[in-house]
């Protein structure tokens, strides 16, 4: 089924937060700030990433235009956070749950069901940011300009007399 609305506006990317709120990275206590360079991944959203992606994930999700409404009356969209993980090289993400004091906008059963749409929709998010606009090559380590690796070559002749 394919869901014909318009594409909402990217989420704005909310920074910084405890490393420890996402299950998934187990970091050190002292670290403090946002590395997580929602900066940059909010503009190559706002580049098209979050339009291609929405299109994509609207042609197999099973949600009705009625219930996306009410996940874009909830502010749902927006609650989404997308980060860069520097210790894997990889963008991550965490979907909203729909907020318990919400509920009773939908069944019981398609509370569930948003959030498992709402999952999907991060995760094709990630993959389109990953596949199409963060793209990696042989030249470039990591998403960002600044990580390129440094010039080998140096290293390889300075070892090469040993």
């Amino acid at each position: 089924m394919t869901l014909d609305v318009e594409v909402p506006d990217p989420p704005s990317l909310r920074g910084p937060q405890s490393r420890d709120s996402y299950e998934a990275i187990a970091d050190s206590p002292d670290e403090v700030g946002d590395d997580y360079r929602r900066e940059e991944l909010e503009a190559v959203l706002a580049d098209g990433a979050w339009a291609d992606a929405f299109r994509e994930w609207a042609t197999g999700t099973t949600l009705a235009e009625s219930e996306f409404e009410t996940v874009v009356e909830l502010d749902l969209v927006d609650d989404f956070d997308f980060y860069w993980d520097p210790a894997s090289d990889e963008v991550g993400y965490r979907s909203p749950a729909v907020p318990s004091d919400a509920k009773g906008a939908f069944d019981p059963e398609d509370a569930a069901i948003v959030e498992e749409e709402l999952d999907d929709l991060g995760r094709a998010v990630t993959e389109m940011l990953e596949n199409d606009y963060l793209l990696r090559d042989e030249e470039t380590w990591g998403f960002f300009a600044e990580e390129e690796p440094e010039d080998e070559s140096a290293y390889e002749s300075e070892n090469s007399e040993e």
